[in-house]
């Protein structure tokens, strides 16, 4: 019988310690792109305006008087 350092038999509990590293390393690599995929579509929704707020920029900008964005804002708040 030949006595090779890398055979199975001396490996003992380190092929279970691998397996454990590989699989977490695997799940983590995992959990991160499903982090940053998520963090990418937060961002895109956040930069939606509502309409609240391009009413707020409308009558920022003199498009429509108070009269006719106070009633809008009151039509937008009762949805």
């Amino acid at each position: 019988m030949s006595y090779y350092p890398w055979d199975m038999h001396d490996w003992g509990g380190w092929t279970i310690f691998h397996a454990a590293f590989w699989l977490l390393l695997l799940a983590l690599i995992v959990a991160a792109a499903i982090a940053l995929s998520r963090g990418s579509r937060s961002k895109e929704v956040s930069q939606e305006k509502t309409a609240l707020d391009q009413l707020n920029e409308r009558y920022a900008r003199g498009e429509i008087d108070r009269e006719e964005y106070m009633q809008r804002k009151k039509d937008i708040q009762e949805r």
